[in-house]
């Protein structure tokens, strides 16, 4: 997909202002087909649960970090990973695997690379590896990882710009992500232009069946009534 034809920064705005399980919930309308694919399966730590969402366009990598590599094509790799990184659309999401058979060994993530990719334009990464430096990342980049360790190991990548699995939410280059500290989930492009006005729909329909929470009189009949009003709202 060109970058051309992704989507206007308004409509990111927008959906950042929502969490990831509202993104879900809105694609359970908008993409009903994938009410049980495309997320992230398994808890992520989260380096700062106090930002907001990130949305952005998927870069994707695989790294190592049990065994050492030719120092030569370490560097040829990561000089290759960060050019492909710095490719626009922007902003990204950094979504890297870790092919370890102990995934999180070895951290990629730390000081030094948040402070790398966020002047890349990255506004975070996404990983079934490890992450570190919690204290020193770079200000406003967010981190979600498999797990946090305290070591790089041998760390380096293996490629980038391959589909990679990070807890079962597949993820090829250009995905449009939305992702916070309860996990990640893929905006199928085709679908994400009807994502406000599905959010707009769920809302309206909890709304109701919240305030009916919130009568003096509420009871098992209320809530009857309410959640049959809910469905009716289209």
């Amino acid at each position: 997909m060109s970058a051309e034809s992704l989507h206007p920064e308004t409509l990111l705005a927008h959906l950042r202002q929502f969490d990831t399980p509202t993104i879900c919930n809105a694609l359970e309308l908008a993409a009903p087909e994938r009410r049980t694919t495309g997320f992230t399966t398994q808890q992520l730590v989260c380096a700062r649960p106090e930002l907001p969402p990130m949305v952005g366009y998927a870069r994707t990598a695989t790294i190592r970090a049990t065994h050492a590599v030719d120092p030569q094509r370490k560097r040829a790799n990561a000089l290759k990973y960060y050019e492909y990184c710095a490719q626009p659309p922007l902003p990204t999401i950094i979504v890297v695997q870790d092919l370890d058979a102990t995934p999180g060994f070895g951290a990629h993530w730390g000081e030094v690379h948040t402070n790398v990719h966020k002047a890349l334009g990255a506004l975070g990464a996404v990983t079934n590896g490890s992450i570190r430096d919690l204290d020193v990342l770079a200000e406003g980049f967010q981190l979600l990882g498999g797990q946090v360790g305290p070591s790089h190991g041998w760390v380096h990548v293996e490629d980038s710009g391959v589909e990679v699995n990070i807890f079962g939410m597949q993820v090829q280059h250009n995905d449009l992500l939305h992702a916070d500290r309860h996990g990640a989930v893929v905006i199928p492009h085709e679908v994400a232009d009807r994502l406000p006005e599905c959010i707009d729909l769920l809302t309206r329909r909890e709304q109701v069946i919240l305030d009916a929470c919130k009568r003096s009189d509420f009871s098992v009949e209320v809530l009857r009534q309410a959640l049959a009003r809910s469905s009716d709202l289209h």
